[in-house]
């Protein structure tokens, strides 16, 4: 599958020459994904800060399988006897991910710097979780796949950076309670840590499937793969 600036996701078999499937997204498409839960789902994000989830198991109609288009900037729901949030200017989201253990869960991010996720069984919902803290855009975000509330990101400002979005907390803790009531940390969700060994953009990080359930890889315009261990920087 590949995504690209002509607004179109093309899902590909190597043996054929053209695409098997050609879905518009009538924007500039910078990360698309299948669903690690269904190879029938999948989902994009684009220049025009909307996540997209297509279900190529339905009609082939004038929706193009498309079954959900979520306003990434939506600001959240409000709690019960709170003030509304205030929106944020939409701006370019450029990376996106599946949870890789709850099968309704995808992080997203972006120009704006901000991590969100959101559950798609709540399309209107807006984000349950807010994750601030990187200083420049974020290019590419995983979730683990060993921890299901832990996800890595990679950030223009020379950084990665481990997260939580807070579903692994105890309900009702201080912490996650005195958190609540900043719309920033929306969801308990905090950063545990950083590794800032990279001397230009970081681009591109991954988990590794095996082995001790830290370690990951990370790259950049620096022109250096680095192999790390999470588990180091985290508090």
């Amino acid at each position: 599958m590949s995504s690209s600036w002509d607004g179109t996701i093309k899902i590909w078999n190597p043996n054929a020459d053209e695409s098997l499937v050609t879905l518009p997204t009538h924007s500039c498409t910078y990360s698309a994904s299948f669903s690690p839960h269904s190879p029938s789902i999948l989902s994009s994000v684009s220049s025009d800060s909307h996540l997209r989830v297509f279900d190529l198991r339905t009609p082939a109609s004038a929706s193009n399988h498309l079954t959900m288009n979520i306003p990434i900037h939506t600001p959240p729901k409000p709690r019960m006897g709170a003030a509304a949030s205030v929106g944020v200017a939409p701006s370019e989201a450029l990376t996106h991910d599946w949870n890789k253990y709850r099968d309704s869960i995808i992080a997203t991010a972006g120009v704006d710097r901000l991590i969100r996720t959101f559950d798609i069984r709540m399309p209107n919902h807006g984000p349950i979780a807010i994750l601030p803290g990187h200083e420049y855009a974020v290019r590419k975000l995983t979730w683990s796949p060993h921890l299901s509330d832990i996800l890595l990101s990679a950030s223009y400002d020379m950084t990665c950076r481990v997260w939580t979005d807070g579903s692994a907390m105890g309900v009702g803790s201080m912490k996650q309670d005195n958190m609540l009531e900043d719309p920033m940390f929306l969801g308990g969700g905090r950063e545990m840590g950083r590794m800032g060994r990279h001397t230009e953009f970081v681009t591109g990080v991954d988990w590794c499937l095996f082995g001790a359930e830290g370690w990951c890889a990370s790259t950049g315009w620096d022109e250096k793969v680095l192999v790390w261990d999470c588990r180091a920087v985290m508090q």
